[in-house]
């Protein structure tokens, strides 16, 4: 189930606007070493931006707590409105030290990671939105998202909120089939280096040509929220060669 990918015009719409995490508590914790009670955890098949995500970061004491934070970065320089600011669920890697979106976020070292089973993108026209699922290669029920995180008071009542996002960079030769853009895929002995502070912002590139797989999925996956506690919705579809 590598890739049946079949010859469309491509649609080039944002990268990695919605993935799946679902993961159980012993899953995401052997992946990613936390620390902390076991929490309960409800799968998400179609987790979409401005909704709260489980992310990981160090603690003040330098280990690695999982918690959740709204997907979509507010600047902590941000003085309007939460409803006011701008779309900020991807940014792109090779602009997070000069972007003023992301630029203090970087600079203070305010990393994160993404725990996630998988993510999509699209293809076609924009008329005809077809999706595809990416997911581990080796058949892993976790891969890593770069991310940063800040954190923003609103001015509206006077309370901290903490956001993330998420790290694209430019893409294999395999994924320029499905996009011009994917996430920062971390592996797990850049793990420690990235939320550290010690990973470059020249060492996040593409992953490596065989660490995906893809399949065609359901066009439900299209709209914001539709079976996000579905199963279903990642399941292979047929695709029609013709």
């Amino acid at each position: 189930m590598r890739a049946h990918f079949h010859r469309r015009k491509l649609h080039k719409c944002l990268v990695c606007g919605r993935f799946t995490q679902k993961y159980s508590w012993q899953e995401v914790q052997a992946f990613l070493s936390i620390i902390g009670a076991p929490l309960n955890l409800r799968p998400r098949y179609n987790v979409a931006p401005t909704t709260d995500i489980d992310v990981v970061r160090l603690n003040g004491e330098g280990q690695r707590e999982l918690l959740r934070m709204r997907w979509g970065l507010v600047p902590g320089w941000w003085k309007k409105t939460l409803k006011e600011a701008p779309t900020s669920f991807n940014a792109r890697s090779e602009e997070v030290a000069t972007k003023p979106m992301f630029r203090d976020a970087w600079r203070r070292g305010r990393r994160l990671i993404v725990p996630a089973s998988g993510f999509f993108e699209w293809t076609g026209p924009k008329s005809e939105r077809l999706p595809h699922y990416f997911t581990a290669a080796d058949g892993s029920p976790l891969i890593a998202f770069a991310g940063l995180y800040d954190r923003w008071r609103n001015p509206e009542t006077g309370e901290d909120m903490l956001s993330a996002t998420i790290l694209t960079s430019g893409v294999s030769q395999w994924m320029n089939a499905y996009h011009n853009r994917m996430p920062v895929i971390l592996r797990p002995e850049d793990f420690e280096r990235w939320l550290d502070g010690s990973m470059t912002q020249e060492e996040l590139g593409p992953a490596a040509e065989e660490a995906l797989r893809e399949w065609r999925v359901s066009a439900r996956v299209n709209k914001s929220g539709e079976g996000e506690d579905d199963p279903s919705i990642i399941e292979a579809v047929e695709v029609n060669l013709l």
